[in-house]
């Protein structure tokens, strides 16, 4: 009997779902460089490129071209994209440090997430089945929850993009603004927000449990 041939590097890297990937980046790349010309296309190519970060994991499964090369794609290109835009963010609006805080614990929570999995011997990030967290469990156990909560953040850092007037904003005086002046707005910021925090929540615990996996390895390795 014949055995399978193994994929070459190139057919990995010309995979459905990491051709997917290679166009979100290159939206984004745009998306960042007529920013500031022109708002609106931003935000359309930026959440274009977001939800081809669903397609791609959905032809991954679908055509069984799941790699270790995709998913770390996947990640970095989620992480460029939302530093990028928090970082804008952070010179836009006024405390900048807010957003500059939201960056570091999205890195950080991220990073020691990915290292603790691999330390543990886990083939994804999301597996958290022994968590002794509900709601980190819930998160990554439930896609459409997690969903919720991705494009909750995504909503409203794009929203309040679209909403600075002026090179220095107020972050405070331009929320209230837009949830009085518009039903629709309110509407909005109220449901992403909600996503948003329990996604901040999420990324607290899940920097919390990484470090203590860290240390529980060094400990095991001592004894």
């Amino acid at each position: 009997m014949a055995e399978k041939s193994k994929p070459s590097t190139l057919t990995v890297y010309l995979y459905v779902p990491n051709i997917i990937g290679y166009i979100r980046v290159l939206l984004n790349c745009y998306a960042f460089s007529v920013c500031f010309q022109n708002k609106y296309l931003f935000a359309v190519l930026y959440f274009v490129s977001f939800v081809c970060d669903a397609l791609d994991g959905w032809f991954a499964r679908k055509l069984n071209q799941v790699s270790t090369f995709g998913a770390v794609l996947d990640m970095v290109t989620d992480r460029i994209s939302t530093t990028c835009l928090l970082a804008i963010l952070s010179q836009v609006y006024r405390p900048g440090l807010i957003f500059l805080s939201l960056l570091a614990l999205d890195i950080a929570s991220h990073w020691l997430q990915m290292y603790s999995s691999f330390l543990s011997g886990k083939s994804s990030h999301k597996d958290v089945k022994d968590s002794s967290s509900w709601l980190f469990k819930l998160y990554y156990g439930n896609r459409k929850f997690m969903g919720y909560c991705c494009v909750s953040c995504e909503v409203l850092y794009i929203l309040l993009f679209l909403l600075a007037k002026n090179p220095t904003e107020n972050l405070t005086e331009v929320l209230v603004n837009a949830g009085t002046e518009s039903m629709l707005y309110l509407s909005l910021l109220a449901v992403s927000i909600f996503g948003w925090a329990i996604k901040q929540l999420v990324n607290v615990i899940q920097m919390k449990t990484a470090a203590d996996a860290c240390i529980l390895y060094d400990i095991g390795k001592k004894q």
